[in-house]
Parts: C-alpha cells; sequence; structure tokens
C-alpha cells in the first residue's frame, strides 16, 4: 500500500482511488434506495385522497369525517418517529427501514380485501406510524454515507423523493382506480412496498459515518471513507461534536423555529394528500384520470426547488459558508414565498388560482431540508434523535389540517354528492370559500416561519454554543 512520509495511504495512489470510488458508488446506490423508499412512502400518503371521491360516496363519510381519517394517519406518527430516532442512534438503520418498509407494505392490503371505513382508519393509523420515522431515519441512513460538508445535495435528493411519490403515484393511481377500482390502489402500493424490501435486503447497508461505526472521531485516516474530495476543515468538526443534554438542543432557538416552519410544511402536506384531488375533481369537475395529472403539479414543482435548493447549499458549502447561509437562508425564504403564493391564491381564480398553488404548496412542502439543516447542531449519534423529533412536532401540523379543512368546508355549507350524480354549482362555490379560508391560514402560517427563520436559524451557532455548555 503506497503511503506518505506520515504513515497514511497516499491519496494518489491506485488503491486509494479504488477503494474511494467503490465507496463512492455504494454511496449513491444507497441514496438512489432511499429515494425509492420515499417515493413509496409519500405515495401511500397520497393514495388517500386520491380515493377520496370513491371512498367516500361507497363508504357513506361526510367531510369531517373523512377528514378525520386524513388526519389519523398522524396519531401515532409523532410517538414512533422519536423512539425510532432513539434506536436508530443505537441500532443498524438497514434493519430498523427494513421492518418499517414491511408495515407499510401489510397496511395496504385490507383494504384491497374488501375493509370499510373502521379498516381504513385503523390501517392509516398503522401505517402513519409506521411512515412516521421515514424521512428523518433514511437522512440518517444517507448522512451515514457522506461527510459533513458533502451532505446537503443527497439530503435534498432524498427529499425530492418525498415529492415524487405524489408526481409518480397520482397519474399511476387514477389509471388504477379508473380500470380497477379504488381499492386496488392500495394493493398495488403494498406490491410495490415488497419489492422494495427485497432489492433493500440486498443493497441495504449502513455507512462508514453511522452512529454506531466506530466510537473514535473521524481522523485524517478517514479520507478514505469519503466520497468525494477530502473533508472541508471547515465542516470537520461538526462530526466530532460532544454529546450534549439532549433538552437542551430540543430547547435551542434553532430546532424550535426550524419545528415551527416544518408545522407549516406538514400542514400544506395535509392538504395536500388528503383534500387536493377531491378540491380539483369538484372545483374543476375533472375526471379521475384528469384529477391524477393535475395533482402532481404542486409536487413537480415541489421537487424542482428541492433539487434547486440542494444545488445551492452544495455550492456555497463548497465556498465554506455557513449552514445558516448554505441552507437556513434558502430554507426560510422558500417558506416566504410559499406564503405569499396561497395568501395571493384566495384573491384569483381558475388558471392563475392554480399556478399560484402550484408554487405556493411546491415551495412549501420541504420539510426534510429542515431536518438536514437541523441535524448540523448535534454529533452524529444524536442527529437521528434530533431529526425524528423534529418530524413528530411537525406532523402535528398534518394531524390538524385536514380535520380543519374538512370542517371549514362544511362550515361553508358544501355537502359531498350522494354516488352518481354531480355537485351543482353552488356546493361547488361553498367548497371553494371553505378551502380558500384554509389557504389564507396556511398562508399566513408560512410567512410567519419564514420570517422567524430568517431571522433565528443558526445551525452553527447553536452548534457551537451547546459544545460551550458542555465544557463549562
Amino acid at each position: 500500500m503506497a503511503q506518505t512520509t506520515t504513515g497514511q495511504e497516499d491519496p494518489r495512489s491506485l488503491a486509494y482511488a479504488l477503494r474511494n470510488g467503490k465507496m463512492n458508488r455504494r454511496a449513491w446506490t444507497i441514496t438512489g434506495m432511499l429515494v425509492v423508499l420515499q417515493i413509496i412512502a409519500f405515495a401511500d400518503r397520497a393514495v388517500l385522497g386520491l380515493v377520496a371521491p370513491s371512498a367516500i360516496a361507497e363508504l357513506g363519510m361526510t367531510t369531517t369525517q373523512f377528514g378525520f381519517i386524513g388526519s389519523s394517519f398522524y396519531f401515532l406518527y409523532a410517538v414512533i418517529a422519536v423512539v425510532t430516532g432513539v434506536l436508530a442512534s443505537k441500532f443498524s438503520v438497514k434493519w430498523i427501514l427494513f421492518v418499517l418498509g414491511l408495515t407499510w407494505a401489510l397496511m395496504q392490503f385490507p383494504l384491497l380485501f374488501g375493509g370499510g371505513a373502521a379498516a381504513l382508519l385503523v390501517t392509516r393509523i398503522i401505517l402513519g406510524g409506521a411512515e412516521g420515522p421515514a424521512t428523518p431515519t433514511s437522512l440518517a441512513a444517507v448522512h451515514s454515507w457522506f461527510p459533513a460538508s458533502r451532505r446537503a445535495l443527497p439530503s435534498n435528493l432524498v427529499a425530492i423523493g418525498s415529492t415524487l411519490g405524489p408526481v409518480i403515484a397520482a397519474p399511476l393511481l387514477g389509471f388504477v382506480i379508473a380500470v380497477w377500482g379504488w381499492r386496488w390502489a392500495f394493493g398495488v402500493l403494498g406490491i410495490l412496498g415488497l419489492l422494495w424490501l427485497v432489492a433493500w435486503l440486498v443493497l441495504g447497508k449502513d455507512g462508514p459515518y453511522a452512529p454506531n461505526a466506530r466510537s473514535a472521531s473521524p481522523t485524517e485516516n478517514d479520507k478514505t471513507k469519503s466520497t468525494d474530495a477530502p473533508e472541508s476543515s471547515a465542516y470537520t468538526w461538526f462530526d466530532t461534536q460532544t454529546q450534549v443534554p439532549i433538552f437542551k438542543a430540543l430547547l435551542s432557538g434553532t430546532f424550535l423555529i426550524t419545528a415551527f416552519g416544518v408545522f407549516t410544511n406538514f400542514w400544506t402536506m395535509g392538504f395536500l394528500t388528503t383534500w387536493l384531488p377531491q378540491y380539483l375533481k369538484v372545483s374543476a369537475n375533472l375526471t379521475i384520470e384528469q384529477v391524477g395529472i393535475v395533482t402532481v403539479f404542486p409536487w413537480l414543482f415541489g421537487a424542482t426547488v428541492l433539487l434547486v435548493l440542494g444545488i445551492i447549499s452544495r455550492q456555497l458549502m463548497r465556498k465554506e459558508k455557513s449552514v445558516r447561509q448554505a441552507m437556513g437562508a434558502p430554507y426560510s425564504l422558500t417558506l416566504v414565498v410559499g406564503g405569499l403564493g396561497f395568501v395571493l391564491a384566495t384573491q384569483t381564480s381558475g388558471v392563475m388560482a392554480i399556478v399560484l398553488l402550484t408554487i405556493a404548496a411546491g415551495c412549501s412542502i420541504i420539510y426534510p431540508m429542515g431536518a438536514a439543516m437541523v441535524a448540523y447542531i448535534v454529533g452524529m449519534k444524536q442527529r437521528p434523535i434530533v431529526m425524528s423529533v423534529l418530524g413528530a412536532t411537525g406532523s402535528l401540523g398534518a394531524i390538524v389540517s385536514p380535520v380543519l379543512v374538512g370542517w371549514l368546508m362544511e362550515n361553508a355549507g358544501y355537502r359531498p354528492a350522494p354516488a352518481g350524480t354531480v355537485q351543482t354549482a353552488e356546493m361547488v362555490s361553498r367548497m371553494v370559500t371553505g378551502v380558500n379560508q384554509s389557504f389564507l391560514i396556511a398562508g399566513l402560517l408560512l410567512l410567519v416561519s419564514g420570517l422567524l427563520g430568517l431571522a433565528f436559524i443558526r445551525p452553527d451557532r447553536t452548534a457551537k454554543k451547546l459544545q460551550g455548555s458542555v465544557t463549562l
């Protein structure tokens, strides 16, 4: 083995290049697998909105009752997310993701085989509990394959998977519903989940930066683990942080303001996955196939936003800018844009309203970027916990918004049309009134969280302050 005069492996050697190249390929393969996992997870969430017109009519539910089922997805979300975060700091993430994925797949089949409203409620609660840890655990897994300065882009690629889920699921499941009925939408997702599990058994693995990969902090010799050029000294210290009292990290201004931003992200996702297809079908009188196409617009725009933000963050980190500059400011500015879009959407109609809704929703479903950003305030072993608690607190937004939107529509006088009938113009107008009220609430929440983020999200300063409190 070629070595330098200090006894370290020469980074110009063939052995180093081959080893680093192999690690690089494995890291991006794992990243790709996790992107697919996010696609499946968010397709699972989007399916409820797509089956809403058929399920509401067949199962005889009101909009408030259906909104409650939409919210039920998040009843166990927070609890299981936190528990899994603790487990991920101690055990193999590969097997945690396998158990979660198996649960997702199995929970699809009761509806395929004839379950009613009670089965829909129970399976959504269990499914939500198992999917709660999906994003933070996926981010913990991808972080285990990349050094600190190179996590922004792969993190955002995993985040893009969450937006591509509905993009891919909407037209696919819209076709399935039209041809085979709404129950088969759940069956198709269950089968896809089982196929992913087989691939993960073969390819899944924890990376060299996993919390339990080694007890010692990274050294120069760890450069053989890098997936790119050697780690920048400006970011190396993030992986060498001493463990801190976790409550101090969770009560820091950076965490609390980010949690509020994530709350608004989940608020929007709760509406998109539960009510957007129904809203488009009724207000624009679209077929289920057309709804499947139009529904993808906000998610596709959100994927583009996340990709652009990931590239911007990567470039700024290469220039050794702070995490606040590279991730905090772009994240917060994007929430401000989303908030303005929702507020303006209430004042327009037709094509312009759809355009504004697309921009607003796309800019407000960037939760994984908040999780990746706040992970920098603690060391490797505590990151899964911090990211999981962040998702758990944020998920409260998705518990409230589906029920609130359903209630606002009912309060405006909207009632779903019986099966086989068409909504009257008066009922369409009442639905739009209720939904516009929810848009205004979402817009104001996003604006406030974005402005607070610009002022108070400072991951670098928070990390240094927490480390200082340990040494005192």
